[in-house]
């Protein structure tokens, strides 16, 4: 009965060994996988055969120890290690590791969840974050405005080439110095045709007709007839010029306060109540006269032959200038941005104002140009400042431009922010558009991964978006899960409930892009169990063994 319990005895030794053998083996295999976790079988005794249970100290007795012989060893478990292995720095973007605590997190086409430590990622011909088995990888998403959705998992996407975007400008920063030291800006300029009567020789007013009207030199001509097309080129602006514009007799009007006022609109003269020096095309004693907004960047430059008619009068319009503009003004011009993404060029024009005892005031003065047209006047306002010449406040920083039948959100409306300029008596007027928002529509040509797994992707018009952040799950006893193919791990039944979350946070780890986990299986340490398994082994083997020969032994004595 004894050497038949040590045979068996031999045999646990020789079954947990051959256990052991399988588990070394399994790390050496897995020793280049990438995120592998190694195990280790640990070995316990088997229940002993108690002999004497022993009895304790007596009067006349020191006590006897127990007598118990044991029945050979058990596997207790295999323990997974989580501890972290080395990085491997690969520069993929896609290729993800985690410094720390918790499991990426993957779900499979029959959407069951998984988690694993393998970042091994790629891009899929749908723009989506998968493993290199095609699980998803599953993260948190944005909404249209590309804000993170903290509370909502989904799959991850990274549309390199394919997503676009645009955003309308919604403000305008201004930045230097507006002088106090120059000249108040009080004139513009005037320019005035020759007066102009109708049939009868008396002096035309804004209700004459186009076709009434004449030279008082031959009242029997007519200087326009319907369809003839009056073309303006060559006007100047400022230091800059103005786009040619035409002017169709019978479609665009049929009398010269309706001319006044198209010239009017077609150099952009703004009109609006409390602006100064009158500005405006007005019939004054049969002359077409045209007064500029004040300032020399407002100055209004027209020549004798830029009004030309394709009628029997071709120089209808003959202006000469009778008044120059006068006072400190600057222009400056800035892009901003419709829905579409869209540029849209808008001219501001600075001219100084007053200069009372509470500080000074400028105005400014809005156009638009067109690619079609003359420039359209789009607003003015005034910037006050303080006797330290600080800003104080300004009025009309509100701007609305009329984006109908473009296809884009109208109005597009922004605002005009002038806090960083100053009004100090400087040598020179300097001021520039600084800061504008909104951006041109742009592709998605890049994308990198943070330390939280934040996603930023890089577009071509040079603006950055969220694109999504990667989830990362921590448990509160990893070695309880259960490992599955394709180095994905399940929820076991002594892992606990996982906590979903962003790495860095609860307890988890950060996230390294452009870098892989490497195997934490010591080669060394393998070794070794292999040489003490291989002990172990052969040790069992001769208990079964000697065994053996102490039965033949007893059974020679029946001989």
């Amino acid at each position: 009965m004894g050497l038949t319990t040590a045979m068996y005895t031999g045999l646990s030794g020789l079954n947990a060994n051959q256990t052991r053998i399988d588990t070394i083996g399994h790390n050496i295999a897995n020793v280049n996988t990438h995120a592998f976790k190694g195990s280790r079988t640990l070995f316990q005794a088997q229940l002993s055969r108690t002999i004497s249970a022993g009895n304790g100290p007596t009067a006349t007795s020191g006590g006897v120890n127990p007598t118990q012989v044991g029945l050979g060893v058990s596997v207790a478990t295999t323990q997974r290690n989580f501890n972290n292995g080395a990085i491997e720095t690969t520069g993929i973007n896609s290729d993800l590791a985690i410094e720390g605590d918790g499991f990426f997190i993957v779900q499979d086409e029959e959407a069951s969840q998984y988690y694993t430590r393998d970042g091994s990622f790629v891009v899929n011909g749908n723009n989506e974050l998968v493993t290199q088995d095609g699980h998803y990888v599953r993260g948190f998403t944005v909404d249209e405005n590309f804000n993170i959705q903290p509370t909502i998992l989904g799959n991850l996407t990274i549309p390199l080439g394919t997503l676009t975007d645009a955003q309308a400008s919604e403000s305008v920063s201004f930045d230097g110095d507006l002088s106090a030291a120059g000249l108040i800006a009080t004139a513009g300029t005037v320019h005035t045709s020759q007066a102009f009567t109708d049939p009868g020789g008396t002096a035309a007013t804004a209700g004459t007709t186009l076709f009434d009207l004449r030279n008082p030199g031959s009242p029997g001509t007519a200087l326009f007839a319907t369809g003839d097309v009056l073309s303006v080129s060559g006007l100047t602006k400022g230091e800059r010029s103005l786009p040619d514009a035409t002017f169709t007799v019978g479609v665009d009007g049929n009398t010269l306060g309706d001319l006044a006022d198209w010239i009017s609109a077609a150099v952009a003269l703004n009109t609006e109540d409390g602006v100064p020096g009158s500005p405006g095309a007005t019939i004054v004693n049969g002359a077409l006269v045209i007064t500029s907004n004040t300032g020399t960047a407002n100055a209004l430059g027209i020549g004798a032959a830029d009004f030309v008619s394709n009628g029997a009068v071709s120089l209808p319009l003959q202006f000469s200038q009778t008044q120059t503009a006068s006072g400190e003004s600057k222009h400056t011009s800035f892009l901003v941005y419709d829905s579409l993404g869209t540029p849209i060029t808008v001219n501001a024009t600075f001219a100084l104002e007053a200069t009372p005892d509470t500080g000074p005031v400028w105005r400014f003065y809005l156009e638009s140009p067109q690619e079609d047209g003359p420039p359209v006047s789009v607003g003015t306002g005034t910037i006050t400042f303080d006797t330290d010449g600080n800003y104080v406040s300004a009025t009309g920083d509100t701007v609305q431009l009329d984006l109908a039948d473009t296809g884009a959100a109208t109005p597009l409306s922004f605002t005009l922010d002038f806090s960083s300029l100053h009004g100090l008596s400087t040598q020179s007027t300097r001021v520039i558009g600084e800061q504008v928002d909104g951006f041109p529509a742009g592709t998605l040509q890049s994308y990198r991964i943070g330390q939280d797994g934040l996603i930023e992707g890089a577009f071509s018009n040079g603006e950055s978006r969220t694109l999504g952040q990667v989830a990362v799950a921590v448990f509160s006893n990893p070695e309880g899960m259960l490992a599955e193919t394709d180095n994905l791990y399940s929820r076991g039944p002594n892992t606990g409930e996982p906590t979903v979350t962003v790495a860095g946070q609860f307890g988890s780890g950060t996230i390294l892009a452009g870098a892989l986990e490497l195997s934490n299986v010591d080669l060394s340490e393998q070794f070794i169990g292999l040489i003490t398994t291989s002990a172990g082994f052969q040790a069992s083997s001769r208990v079964i063994s000697t065994s053996s020969d102490m039965l033949d032994q007893l059974l020679l004595i029946l001989r």
